[in-house]
């Protein structure tokens, strides 16, 4: 069985995001072991400079790799990466299978981003929308798309 973790920065505020991302946990539980980690987001002053910016996305991306296990495919969600479709996303994660990969990796950075680092280690780089989303919501939506992906390589009702 697949494993597939997301990697995200910050925890969950709201009880509606907490109970949508343990529904598609609950869910995904089917096609693979699902798992959310948490990284703890820097604290920055009210008026960051650029260098505090800095400092903070360089502090979250070791916190991000480390909690990559050994061999995974890393997919980093980041505003300059691909814009691709459900069926595309389910793609990927089918040809990981045939290829052997049994670690998924989804990345969710901080509120300044991924850092450079992070980015460099992915195998892919997917933009979610031109549209900007606070993170809760895109930890929702990621972990959507993620069991949409496995119902469509499974030939579910849920993908129409």
């Amino acid at each position: 069985m697949m494993n597939v973790t997301l990697i995200c920065v910050g925890n969950l505020k709201e009880k509606y995001f907490k109970d949508a991302c343990a529904e598609y946990t609950k869910r995904l539980g089917v096609f693979c072991k699902f798992n959310i980690v948490e990284v703890n987001e820097e604290k920055l002053p009210d008026k960051p400079s650029q260098s505090d910016i800095d400092n903070t996305i360089k502090k979250e991306g070791e916190r991000i790799i480390a909690k990559i296990p050994k061999g995974a495919m890393i997919f980093a969600m980041c505003i300059e990466g691909t814009l691709i479709s459900s069926e595309q996303l389910a793609d990927k994660i089918q040809t990981a299978g045939l290829d052997g990969k049994s670690e998924l990796v989804f990345i969710i950075g901080g509120s300044w981003g991924l850092s450079d680092e992070v980015k460099r280690i992915s195998n892919a780089r997917i933009s979610m929308s031109k549209m900007t989303f606070p993170h809760q919501l895109a930890r929702v939506l990621l972990c959507e798309q993620i069991y949409r992906a496995f119902q469509i390589n499974s030939n579910g009702k849920y993908h129409k």
